[in-house]
């Protein structure tokens, strides 16, 4: 551990994960912002796949640069016999193992919570998987896209004409948040206990429970949300609006009180207040051609920027319609301090810090690691002499 990782919340904590790809990598990311020791167990060689998604980050994989700092990378060929008695002797001084393999596959190498718990028995074994360690679907193969569609994502999600899928990996992270904060809550029990527990962490569950608004909107058979594209399905106006420069602007009206500020102090007309196609929400939302086509014709005759100033004038939500270098430019994460540099094995990147802020301590940002970058320091904590080590290298079970 590093200096910079003592007096962090999870300083003392060491986390071993069997892990690839987003769930589980970003989960293990977390606890290692927090001060945890996270030690990513990858295949000796190639390592953990997601490295090679592509090569954008100064050759680097954009995926594995964002889920990957502050860890050691240790590999191990989990078929090879020698390397699991390493593991087994690493999981003797491990408070966390978090695992995203093949369905089935750490129970295979006996690597579940049931079959670790007689022997170490404050472990906590977390388990990221599709679908869950039981039902019908527990061996299902599953990827972020696919459980976007299992969960009913895609069906709410896009224009009328076309579903679409969302842009970053929401079914992945929402399945390590709840990795991450289920594993906070067992040590947090493990205090009390002494005891370690299981983990069970289905991103189907994850995302179905992000899924709350559409289906209680869909209670007892009822129509669910349509698809609305970068418009709000249900709240109108709640979305992306032309301007005179060519520029989009987003407005967000969530009631009437807004929607009567606006029709004064922005549209200049507050006779559209009382409307009758337009006084409610739900006869915006049921209008909403209509009333797209009134205020694009007050937003033409503005830039983007003057919209804004009337609005927040008004005291009207609204937005930029930013892309990928809008924010990496912007002026709020700039002046807030948000990104910092870490090291990677190509040289500094820059990287985000965490949300949430704390007065107590600053959060690790420590370096991304080569493939095995720390294979040889780990043994070495583990008794192992160096020409073990080597032997163990000949025989590619490191």
């Amino acid at each position: 551990m590093t200096g910079q990782t003592q007096n962090l919340p999870l300083s003392g904590i060491t986390v071993v994960s069997l892990e690839h790809a987003i769930a589980a990598p970003f989960a293990s990311r977390q606890l290692a912002d927090l001060g945890a020791r996270v030690i990513k167990v990858e295949r000796p060689g190639d390592g953990d796949f997601a490295r090679r998604y592509d090569t954008r980050v100064d050759g680097l994989a954009s995926h594995f640069v964002w889920v990957n700092r502050s860890k050691e990378s240790l590999t191990l060929d989990l078929k090879n016999e020698f390397a699991m008695s390493a593991l087994q002797r690493l999981l003797e001084k491990t408070d966390v193992l978090l695992q995203n393999l093949a369905p089935g596959a750490a129970a295979r190498i006996g690597l579940s919570y049931e079959q670790l718990n007689s022997k170490f028995p404050r472990l906590i074994v977390c388990d990221i998987s599709g679908y869950g360690a039981d039902g019908p679907d527990r061996d299902r193969k599953a990827y972020d896209l696919l459980i976007q569609s299992e969960a009913g994502f895609l069906s709410i999600t896009g224009t009328p004409e076309s579903p679409s899928k969302a842009g970053c990996s929401i079914a992945d992270i929402a399945a390590g948040m709840y990795a991450f904060t289920s594993i906070q809550s067992a040590l947090l029990l493990r205090e009390r206990t002494g005891q370690g527990s299981g983990i069970d962490i289905s991103m189907l569950e994850s995302l179905a429970e992000w899924m709350g608004y559409p289906l209680y909107y869909s209670y007892k058979g009822a129509s669910p949300p349509e698809r609305a594209g970068a418009s709000h399905s249900t709240i109108f106006p709640y979305g992306p609006f032309q301007t005179g420069d060519g520029r989009s602007i987003m407005l967000g009206l969530q009631n009437d009180r807004e929607w009567i500020a606006f029709c004064e102090k922005v549209l200049k007309n507050g006779a559209f207040a009382t409307d009758s196609r337009f006084k409610t929400n739900a006869l915006r939302s049921a209008n909403r051609a209509e009333l797209t086509r009134l205020i694009e014709e007050v937003f033409s005759t503005l830039s983007a920027s003057e919209v804004a100033a009337e609005l927040n004038a008004a005291d009207i939500a609204n937005a930029n319609m930013n892309d990928m270098h809008d924010l990496w430019n912007h002026d709020q994460l700039r002046v807030r301090n948000r990104w910092v540099p870490v090291d990677t094995p190509v040289g500094p990147v820059p990287a985000l810090k965490p949300p949430g802020r704390s007065t107590a301590y600053e959060p690790r940002m420590d370096a991304i690691p080569a493939v095995g970058a720390q294979t040889d320091t780990i043994l070495k904590e583990l008794g192992l002499d160096a020409s073990t080590i080597e032997r163990l290298r000949a025989a590619k079970a490191i």
